[in-house]
């Protein structure tokens, strides 16, 4: 049956066997709109398909009759079918149409203040919160929320989604939007549910900082705790917003420092929250020294400052990507994967995986050392920072080999042993 057959009623066309040895099909065909891209046109606000922009505010935002606000979509490349992504503008004084529905978003104020009211079917009371530049929550399941603009100029806020995941399955606009189920244990009322909760506690999955809840007023200047798996000084923390699957964390690169290269498959996008900086991307297959072997026109850099964003992986399948801070002030940056991360590889639940992306290649990971990576790298870091009048704080004695390791970067161009 033809995919365009939706009915089951023929499309009349007949479908002929190949002859002799002949492969059946067209052998190559181009890909077809998904329900969530359709939806998407029919919204009738811009679509961006992209690697990634300098800033959000630099996409164009028309009159988005749904949301009563203005605004435009965004799907970067290698995120398409993962998960959903917009920005969207609130008229000066004005709010947004009130709204519900069946998937999980997360917002990031990028200009202005304001409030958001959150109320489930049947409330009397509306709960009700003020966000301002920098803020970032979530709206539980299927609630009612408005979003409300307290200022006399237009706000600007992005938001992520799963509404991909649930429109490509439902494929049903009236089941997403109108649906009149309630998820009291995603929503439970208390009059806390929108507090800031500092308190840090490991997740269960790999160990990581994690924070949960439903409400940070400022993710540019919030504490971060030490991590140190992407740099020395690397601080990081996971927020864990009304039981969501959605995924995301916010990070901090030092000064005059940058990220060990790593790899992953498509989901992740990078956002960039306060300072300045670029990033390398290029498929794994073409190893931890792309210049030196060649392909270094292979590699795409891309610049971001706040409120910028990148894909990490655009290729579908391992890409490497490393972030560099280049300016006076520390690189934060947030990444946001939907419902996707190295955590939630393929496997059966209780087998044995391992943390790749932060362990190094002679580890068997997907993490270049900063002695196993390309000369270039640092070549064109140090320069940048010398034009910029940034101090290099990269320790030499990081790209020296510690003695006793065996790795011959001829050898293993790829990670060993990993989904």
């Amino acid at each position: 049956m033809s995919n365009d057959d939706e009915t089951g009623t023929g499309t009349g066309t007949v479908w002929q066997e190949p002859t002799e040895h002949n492969r059946a099909g067209f052998g190559e065909f181009k890909k077809q709109p998904t329900p969530y891209d359709t939806f998407m046109e029919s919204e009738g606000i811009p679509i961006f398909r992209g690697l990634g922009v300098r800033t959000v505010t630099d996409l164009p935002r028309v009159e988005w009759e749904r949301k009563g606000g203005r605004g435009s979509y965004i799907q970067t490349i290698g995120t398409e079918t993962k998960w959903g992504h917009f920005v969207v503008e609130i008229p000066a004084g004005d709010a947004l149409n009130p709204e519900k529905h069946m998937f999980e978003e997360i917002y990031l104020a990028v200009e202005g203040r304001g409030t958001c009211e959150v109320w489930q079917e049947g409330d009397v009371n509306k709960h009700v919160f003020e966000w301002q530049k920098g803020s970032m929550f979530s709206i539980p399941m299927n609630a009612w929320f408005r979003l409300v603009n307290a200022t006399s100029k237009p706000a600007v806020l992005m938001a992520g989604n799963t509404a991909p995941n649930v429109l490509n399955q439902l494929n049903n606009v009236e089941a997403v939007f109108d649906n009149p189920f309630i998820f009291r244990d995603r929503f439970s009322g208390a009059d806390d549910f929108f507090k800031y909760r500092e308190e840090i506690e490991p997740d269960p999955v790999r160990g990581l900082a994690m924070r949960r809840t439903n409400f940070i007023p400022d993710v540019v200047d919030c504490d971060l705790p030490l991590d140190n798996r992407r740099s020395p000084g690397y601080r990081r923390v996971e927020p864990y917003m009304t039981d969501n699957q959605f995924y995301y964390w916010i990070a901090q690169h030092e000064n005059g420092r940058y990220s060990k290269a790593h790899a992953h498959t498509s989901a992740a996008i990078l956002i960039c929250l306060k300072g300045k900086g670029y990033t390398h991307t290029w498929p794994e297959h073409l190893g931890p020294t792309p210049w030196a072997d060649g392909n270094g026109d292979q590699v795409q850099r891309l610049d971001y400052e706040p409120f910028g964003f990148i894909t990490a992986a655009p290729g579908g399948q391992r890409w490497y990507h490393q972030h560099f801070s280049v300016s006076k002030e520390p690189f934060r940056l947030s990444a946001w994967f939907g419902p996707h991360n190295p955590g939630r590889d393929p496997g059966a639940p209780g087998t044995k995986h391992t943390d790749y992306t932060a362990r190094e290649l002679h580890e068997g990971g997907t993490s270049i050392a900063y002695w196993q990576e390309d000369p270039h790298v640092r070549a064109e870091y140090e320069a940048l920072l010398e034009t910029n009048g940034v101090e290099l704080r990269m320790d030499p004695s990081w790209y020296e080999r510690p003695a006793g390791i065996d790795w011959d970067a001829n050898k293993q161009l790829m990670a060993d042993g990993i989904q």
